[in-house]
């Protein structure tokens, strides 16, 4: 009996491919220029439904061609599930962990005088999210959700606190903005590197008995919610400022 090749197998190949194609565009041609980032969104979400299409033809793919029956393609069907709970898993997993965190996009180490921007309000002209810090009420959402989010005390000079602080800032990949000693103040921004979102960051050194104060500050330009990105940000920043260099 001649084996044949299942129609089925190829279908969810193929689906899951174009899917997960969309997928990586989503976010790709929003940071290249080719859409807006809600278009990305969009096509996101209709790469995840493909996602899961191309899941559903690809079990019943690999229950058709399982090893023993006359039918080729099973591998193939295996390949095509995994791509295809990739390309739905990514975006779901996202929007679940949307919805732990709170729908705020500016997070400080210092809620009651937050780091100023100076140098970077020319770059936000036109940003959908303010540069002024929220308030209170913005103050009480991050402490419910980020309570270890606070300011790190260095024990050096003021001037040499700034130099670490700047040369963290670097080792972090931002784009430093400026630089200014004298008023203890460093402004960069992070770029994302799937969608390319920017997020706008100011670091604060000010003198304290027992040494330095470094303050942080990190708020996205777009979205109501930041899913956590800038509590992540300033966590791995205050790490790496207390390590050997």
């Amino acid at each position: 009996m001649k084996v044949q090749f299942s129609p089925l197998a190829l279908i969810g190949f193929i689906l899951a491919v174009l899917s997960g194609i969309a997928a990586v565009l989503s976010g790709f041609g929003s940071r290249w220029g080719w859409w807006h980032f809600r278009t990305g969104f969009g096509i996101l979400r209709w790469a995840a439904y493909g996602g899961i299409a191309a899941a559903v033809v690809s079990v019943v793919g690999t229950i058709l061609t399982r090893p023993g029956l006359m039918r080729r393609g099973f591998l193939l069907s295996i390949l095509s599930l995994l791509i295809a709970i990739l390309v739905f898993g990514v975006p779901f997993y996202w929007r679940l962990r949307a919805q732990t965190v709170p729908p705020i996009h500016d997070i400080t180490t210092d809620t009651e005088k937050p780091p100023a921007f100076v140098s970077i309000l020319p770059l936000r002209k036109g940003a959908a999210n303010p540069a002024e810090y929220g308030g209170h009420e913005v103050a009480v959402q991050q402490h419910a959700a980020y309570p270890d989010i606070a300011p790190k005390i260095l024990p050096l000079l003021t001037n040499q606190a700034f130099e670490r602080a700047y040369r963290t800032a670097r080792r972090m990949g931002w784009q430093i903005i400026d630089r200014n000693m004298e008023e203890g103040r460093i402004e960069a921004t992070d770029t994302t590197s799937w969608f390319g979102f920017k997020d706008d960051i100011v670091i604060r050194v000010t003198p304290v008995d027992n040494g330095s104060r470094v303050d942080i500050r990190s708020v996205s330009r777009v979205g109501r919610s930041d899913v956590g990105t800038n509590a992540r940000r300033i966590r791995k920043y205050l790490k790496l400022l207390t390590e050997k260099e």
